[in-house]
């Protein structure tokens, strides 16, 4: 049996400047940093007994949340570029109104591969390929636990890679979450079965605020 524990990182700095993400790249504020300690004490209890493997996006709001993790577990984390969240281009930095009042509507057909006219932006498309690939990668490895540490929309092609979902069919899917949950991904090797235990999961945080 293997479990996948799929952290989306604690607050960030972006978060509290009203600023895009993607792949801008700020570190945890204060908060986020406690949050990550309650984040490390939930996934100590989760993983016990278990020979675990610690995965992070590059990007540095993960990595901070990924090295409180690991000090914890004495694990030495992984950092893939595979885990960033959806690039959006020029928006990236700005705040969120200059994105907004610039993004165009997703079109009826074909929202796999829009960009919203925002220059450098990424597509589903091309955030799913590399989301299935690395998690490909991720699941390859013998351990039977493994904790992935990304971003909160792109948990959501973690999700639909885990389920099987075919990329084609992840145009319109969305699994919304919070910045600091830990989802719970198990796999029935009798019954080759693969369960979401828990989506989006924030109780751990009321000791990190």
């Amino acid at each position: 049996m293997k479990t996948l524990y799929v952290v989306t990182h604690p607050q960030s700095i972006h978060h509290i400047e009203g600023s895009v993400g993607g792949w801008y790249d700020t570190g945890l504020t204060e908060r986020g940093r406690r949050q990550a300690q309650a984040i490390a004490t939930r996934l100590t209890d989760l993983c016990g007994g278990q020979t675990v493997s610690l995965v992070t996006s590059d990007l540095l709001r993960c990595r901070e949340t990924a090295e409180i993790i690991g000090r914890n577990l004495s694990l030495k984390p992984r950092q893939t570029a595979g885990l960033r969240e959806m690039r959006y281009g020029i928006a990236e930095g700005r705040p969120q109104a200059w994105l907004a009042a610039r993004r165009l509507p997703v079109p009826v057909e074909g929202g796999l591969d829009d960009t919203g006219g925002i220059e450098g932006a990424e597509t589903r498309r091309q955030l799913a390929t590399r989301i299935y690939r690395v998690m490909d990668d991720i699941l390859a490895d013998p351990a039977n636990g493994h904790i992935v540490i990304t971003h909160g929309f792109a948990l959501t092609f973690v999700v639909a890679w885990w389920i099987g979902m075919p990329i084609e069919s992840t145009g319109r899917v969305n699994f919304p979450v919070t910045s600091g949950s830990i989802t719970q991904l198990q796999e029935n090797a009798e019954w080759k079965s693969r369960a979401v235990v828990t989506l989006g999961d924030t109780a751990h945080l009321a000791a990190g605020t």
